[in-house]
């Protein structure tokens, strides 16, 4: 099977790109990034679960039908052919701000072995590029107190508070 990108390549930033280090390539999430680890670098924010490569894939064929809403980037590097970043930005459609969009930044990682080389930064900025380039008029993320000070210097500013209700197991429906 060939291997296919989530998105066009018209929406990465070729300045975010260039500010990354030698050898290492931003791009949309492709079919085969479950071979390159890209579920691992995700376990450093939270449990992931064990995933067949079935699983993967239509996972990530329901993102590629729903390209226009969800954007999943990586960076690797490229030595390894193995991803060492991720974030996503999801799309919503609203009524308020006359039907206008925002972008949700959500699930940025990056390797442990990666991290200090600005990798998260850059994975921020090319968010808010794709979400600039889909028409939001704002883009928001949620992140826990230690992480205030890195967003800031991404150019978020704190506003209001996260809730959080997290629906019991055996009350959650099965899809």
């Amino acid at each position: 099977m060939s291997e296919i990108s989530l998105f066009e390549n018209t929406l990465l930033s070729p300045e975010v790109q260039a500010q990354l280090p030698a050898g290492h390539t931003l791009r949309a999430l492709r079919s085969n990034d479950y071979e390159r680890g890209f579920l691992k670098v995700l376990e450093v924010l939270t449990e992931v679960g064990n995933h067949t490569k079935q699983e993967w894939l239509e996972q990530f064929n329901y993102l590629k039908q729903h390209n226009h809403e969800y954007f999943t980037i990586t960076i690797t590097d490229d030595k390894r052919d193995q991803v060492v970043a991720a974030g996503t930005i999801f799309v919503e459609r609203k009524f308020v701000h006359k039907n206008g969009l925002v972008g949700h930044i959500e699930d940025i990682a990056v390797d442990g072995n990666q991290q200090g080389k600005k990798l998260g930064l850059r994975i921020i900025q090319a968010l808010k590029f794709i979400g600039a380039q889909r028409g939001c008029y704002k883009v928001i993320l949620d992140c826990s107190e230690k992480n205030v000070p890195f967003y800031e210097k991404c150019g978020f500013k704190q506003k209001e508070y996260e809730m959080a209700w997290y629906v019991p197991n055996e009350t959650k429906a099965k899809l």
